[in-house]
């Protein structure tokens, strides 16, 4: 399931307060970031695809499970579109 478009026109970059994109998130990047996630998801396996991409701020705004982790400390540089490094996990 996908972001409702809806919700996508509302939200905003928290640092920046621009607008936002919907993103394909890299291979690399999604299985780093479902490892991240995983110890939040009991009996599930976090579902990583797509980010929120702010190009003002050059941030990406995971989305885990169909939910937007909107948090300035959880994103990622833009640079992630690029190269597809992985985040390290907390």
């Amino acid at each position: 399931m996908a972001v409702d478009p809806e919700l996508l026109e509302i939200l905003r970059c928290p640092k920046s307060h621009g607008t936002l994109e919907l993103i394909e998130l890299p291979e690399e990047v999604r299985r780093a970031l479902i490892e991240k996630y995983r110890e939040h998801f009991r009996d599930e396996e976090p579902v990583v695809l797509h980010g929120l991409y702010s190009r003002d701020a050059e941030l990406v705004y995971p989305i885990v499970s169909d939910i937007p982790v909107m948090l300035i400390d959880e994103a990622l540089p833009g640079e992630v579109l690029q190269r597809g490094p992985a985040p390290e996990a907390p």
